[in-house]
């Protein structure tokens, strides 16, 4: 029987192209009926998933997500996950049991979405979540990962009805128009995937609304709340750190993935596992922790095009962050560079979409950063002009703020104005991030 990408000759990106032409391009915070109902005529895949991990959070989500996946594959377990966005292909949303999603799979769930919801009336983000839902009920695998595209309780994937455990990571200003001007309120959204009797993991958010917000939901549905610093810790301990809680005390290599935040987000997903029926060994956690991955989270792009723009003794890393608490996180990782080699400065490259804040984003940074280079994120109707950028840059605080005619340019022009060796940090939006890898490529 032909698959439905030989009867049609359609790719997978046509298709997506027409579902985000036709579709609400916003992540509805709607469950809605018509969502219920493409679900239900795909066999209520969301009630025949593997056991469920469920992943909310301003930031940190997609790496906590990265840290659970790699060590229950060290641990030899089949997993599926779904994480948004994507930064190159749409496939990287949907791993199956290891592996991302194959076009002709992919082409065939699209297009049989495509037919249940032929008016039109569910969100994209709503059509892809129900694609993960139906490829994962139609493959075995040991535990599914599912993180949340925006906010928790009205979000595509919180249709999962008793998940193993949830998991909510830093709560931070976001998607305000969305979720609420306060953080209280963004924590209740979060919360959301809170369930009776199922524990939740969580860091020990910074700010005390975020705190009392959790907890109160927690005590309000009975759901088991386990907090960073209450029910289990993380301590420094040499190049890395101890991960202790009631049954275990484990000296562990640093993550593999950069910078002081990844403790934590590393921290939650062992906290999590905790759950399982049996204890992941020190050497499976060590292996998850050394092999993990995730784009565009503080990666240094160490060849490939955009690399080669730069002179050798030159860094280029690479960072999805865009509200203030990533700004605070580079913020960190920008003064660790300065502490580890105080004569090589941190030029930062920024584009930005116009729904995000961008004096948030850059104030944390405005001082520790030698320079910043506006850029207009390309292909995106959305973005902030070069221009616009740079203003909102000189009002957080920045100095020596420029306005660049593109990526290549600013890459091009730092090293020559600049004469000293440093850093080129990349960062302020995931869509850019996308376009630097797909640019940048081997």
């Amino acid at each position: 029987m032909l698959s439905s990408a030989a009867k049609t000759g359609l790719t997978s990106d046509q298709i997506l192209e027409r579902f985000f032409r036709h579709r609400s391009h916003d992540k509805r915070l709607a469950l809605t009926p018509a969502y219920f109902d493409m679900l239900e005529k795909l066999g209520n895949p969301h009630k025949k998933l593997p056991p469920v991990f469920h992943v909310a959070g301003t930031n940190g989500k997609g790496s906590t997500c990265a840290f659970l996946r790699a060590m229950l594959e060290a641990a030899g377990y089949k997993v599926h996950v779904y994480t948004s966005p994507h930064l190159i292909r749409f496939h990287e949303r949907i791993r199956i049991a290891g592996k991302l999603i194959g076009e002709d799979e992919l082409v065939d769930l699209l297009t049989e979405c495509e037919r249940i919801d032929s008016r039109n009336e569910i969100s994209d983000f709503e059509a892809a979540t129900a694609a993960a839902f139906a490829a994962f009920a139609r493959h075995p695998a040991d535990f599914t990962i599912l993180e949340t595209g925006l906010g928790g309780r009205l979000d595509a994937t919180n249709v999962v009805e008793k998940p193993l455990a949830t998991l909510i990571t830093r709560i931070s200003y976001d998607h305000r128009d969305y979720l609420g001007e306060t953080l209280a309120q963004i924590a209740r959204e979060k919360a959301g995937i809170m369930r009776e009797n199922i524990p939740c993991f969580t860091i020990a958010q910074p700010d005390a609304e975020s705190r009392d917000a959790l907890k109160d939901a927690a005590a309000g549905i009975k759901a088991s709340l386990k907090v960073l610093g209450e029910n289990w810790r993380i301590e420094q301990s040499g190049q890395g750190f101890r991960f202790i809680d009631e049954r275990s005390n484990l000296e562990l290599p640093p993550p593999g993935l950069p910078g002081r935040h990844q403790y934590e987000n590393a921290g939650l997903a062992i906290a999590a596992l905790s759950v399982l029926p049996k204890e992941l060994t020190q050497a499976q956690v060590d292996e998850g922790l050394r092999k993990v991955a995730w784009p565009a989270r503080l990666q240094r792009l160490e060849q490939g095009r955009l690399k080669r723009l730069l002179p050798q003794d030159w860094e280029l890393w690479l960072d999805g962050g865009h509200n203030d608490s990533a700004g605070e996180a580079l913020a960190a990782q920008i003064g660790e560079w300065r502490r580890q080699n105080p004569a090589r400065p941190v030029h930062v490259v920024c584009g930005m979409l116009t729904t995000k804040r961008p004096q948030e984003f850059l104030k944390p940074f405005a001082e520790e950063a030698a320079s910043i280079h506006a850029i207009a994120i390309p292909h995106e109707a959305m973005s902030f002009s070069a221009e616009d950028l740079a203003a909102e840059a000189r009002a957080a605080g920045s100095r020596n703020v420029e306005a660049e005619k593109d990526l290549e340019t600013a890459l091009e022009i730092i090293p020559q104005k600049f004469s000293r060796p440093g850093i080129i940090l990349v960062c302020g939006s995931l869509y850019l991030a996308g376009h630097v890898l797909a640019v940048n490529g081997k």
